[in-house]
């Protein structure tokens, strides 16, 4: 089986798990499900894009790793944020926009599909990758780690945080939340980076620039950091514009003293 035709397969797959995640949010009114079926449909796209490929073996290994437990734990934290859990306010809005029209709903799952075979093309381009050059897969290797573990963190760090009460209607400031707003979406903008690493030298090495600029589109001007930040202002209001005005948007800094908040 070609890479396209292994492509072409994981859409169509990814097209009716789809369809079950849109049946599912029906009875729960949970559209977070989406979330969860992109990050799991992406890992295991990449572990099966790998499988297949014609490839050099190293870098399809380290596909088949990197993007393999990206999405495991991605979806799995994820999973943890719906299971049995009021639906994302994110979600709520646009329920509010979308009262009793499922076909919509249905829509938007589907869109999710297509999502998920744009980004999985930068996995085509390090499946078909027929050369194995030592320093670009260790710098592939490098960022995949560096970005999980970034991410991994983040998520844990904001999730030790929401889970105390005291903190209700409070911004979480502590660990990597004090340099950027978003570090867990900045670490998964640099995880598609690896991938730009595996594919060099491929004849397709410029679809994997997809992955990192494609994504930083989403997340700055799309479904990432708009509506997050919107909920943010809805739900904790002054606390989270002194944030605003104090910490880096994406980014990682240093955040800004007092009297440069204040100027």
């Amino acid at each position: 089986m070609s890479a396209w035709h292994a492509l072409l397969c994981l859409g169509l797959v990814t097209m009716a798990v789809m369809v079950a995640g849109w049946r599912w949010q029906c009875r729960r009114e949970n559209a977070g499900i989406v979330d969860v079926l992109w990050a799991a449909s992406l890992g295991i796209g990449a572990v099966f894009l790998a499988a297949v490929g014609n490839g050099a073996v190293a870098p399809r290994a380290l596909l088949a790793v990197i993007g393999g437990v990206w999405g495991w734990r991605l979806a799995r934290h994820l999973w943890r944020r719906v299971w049995n859990k009021p639906e994302d306010g994110r979600y709520r809005q646009l329920r509010s926009q979308w009262p009793h029209n499922p076909w919509r709903w249905l829509a938007f799952f589907e869109s999710q599909a297509l999502v998920v075979v744009l980004f999985a093309l930068p996995f085509v381009a390090v499946a078909v990758n027929p050369r194995s050059r030592g320093p670009w897969l260790a710098a592939g290797a490098l960022i995949g780690l560096i970005s999980v573990l970034g991410e991994a963190t983040a998520d844990r760090q904001l999730a030790r945080f929401t889970a105390d009460a005291a903190h209700r209607g409070l911004t979480c400031r502590s660990g990597l939340w004090r340099y950027s707003r978003h570090p867990n979406y900045f670490f998964e903008w640099l995880h598609w980076f690896a991938y730009v690493a595996l594919a060099a030298g491929s004849p397709l090495w410029a679809l994997s620039w997809l992955g990192p600029v494609v994504m930083l589109i989403f997340l700055w001007r799309v479904s990432g950091i708009p509506w997050t930040e919107a909920q943010a202002l809805r739900t904790r209001g002054a606390d989270y514009r002194a944030y605003q005005r104090s910490t880096s948007m994406f980014f990682p800094w240093f955040p800004r003293s007092p009297d440069e908040t204040r100027s």
